[in-house]
């Protein structure tokens, strides 16, 4: 592994665990607005940051799952469902704010599940898009089914969509030879812009009239 490789491994981690803190924000918020106790917004914070991670890692194969076998996702979970129970009404009105946390983690989560795909089964589109997406999207899908809400996903602008057109570009770097490096860190980048400017300017998917 070269010094460059293990740096960008380094960032990716570190995103990784940033992106699951933005979910857990977002949990615990959910779980804040629907009146639960400080137990209920700890277990949707990490409903919300870790679920689609460890759905993606029973369908693939790989036990035990990382949030099971790495600590730091739970204990970052957790902490970050205490913080927001104590400092909720003065983060409320920066709601904004972690909406955009929230397409940085799309992005984060689409790239390492769709590197996790081609490190286990090679250039197999199919499944890079089933372990981007799982993970991408899997925790806010239970999130909102927890508090009996239609997943934001199925409904509101482009999300599951992003995703799986970062995974696109994903196998499109691939495929041009370019190392796998680029392929995330590309990755994170558009589906991450995309996230943001669907929400800027309202995009949505055609529903029936």
């Amino acid at each position: 592994m070269t010094e460059f490789s293990s740096q960008i491994q380094n960032v990716v981690l570190i995103l990784d665990l940033f992106g699951t803190m933005a979910f857990a924000v977002t949990g615990a918020f959910k779980a804040i607005e629907h009146k639960a106790d400080i137990v209920g917004i700890m277990i949707l914070a990490t409903i919300t940051g870790v679920a689609g991670g460890t759905v993606r890692d029973i369908v693939l194969g790989h036990f035990p799952p990382h949030s099971i076998s790495d600590p730091n996702y739970v204990i970052i979970t957790t902490v970050t469902a205490v913080a927001i129970f104590f400092l909720y009404p003065k983060m409320q009105k920066h709601w904004n704010l972690f909406l955009k946390f929230d397409a940085l983690g799309l992005g984060v989560f689409t790239a390492i599940g769709a590197t996790l795909a081609y490190q286990l089964f090679g250039m197999n589109f199919l499944i890079m898009a089933l372990a981007g997406m799982l993970t991408a999207v899997g925790g806010g899908i239970l999130r909102d089914m927890f508090v009996n809400e239609i997943p934001m996903v199925f409904v509101k602008e482009l999300y599951a969509s992003a995703s799986f057109l970062g995974v696109v570009i994903f196998y499109v770097i691939l495929m041009a030879k370019l190392p796998i490096e680029i392929a995330t860190i590309g990755t994170i980048i558009a589906t991450t812009v995309l996230r943001l400017v669907a929400m800027k300017y309202n995009w949505n998917l055609p529903k029936v009239r």
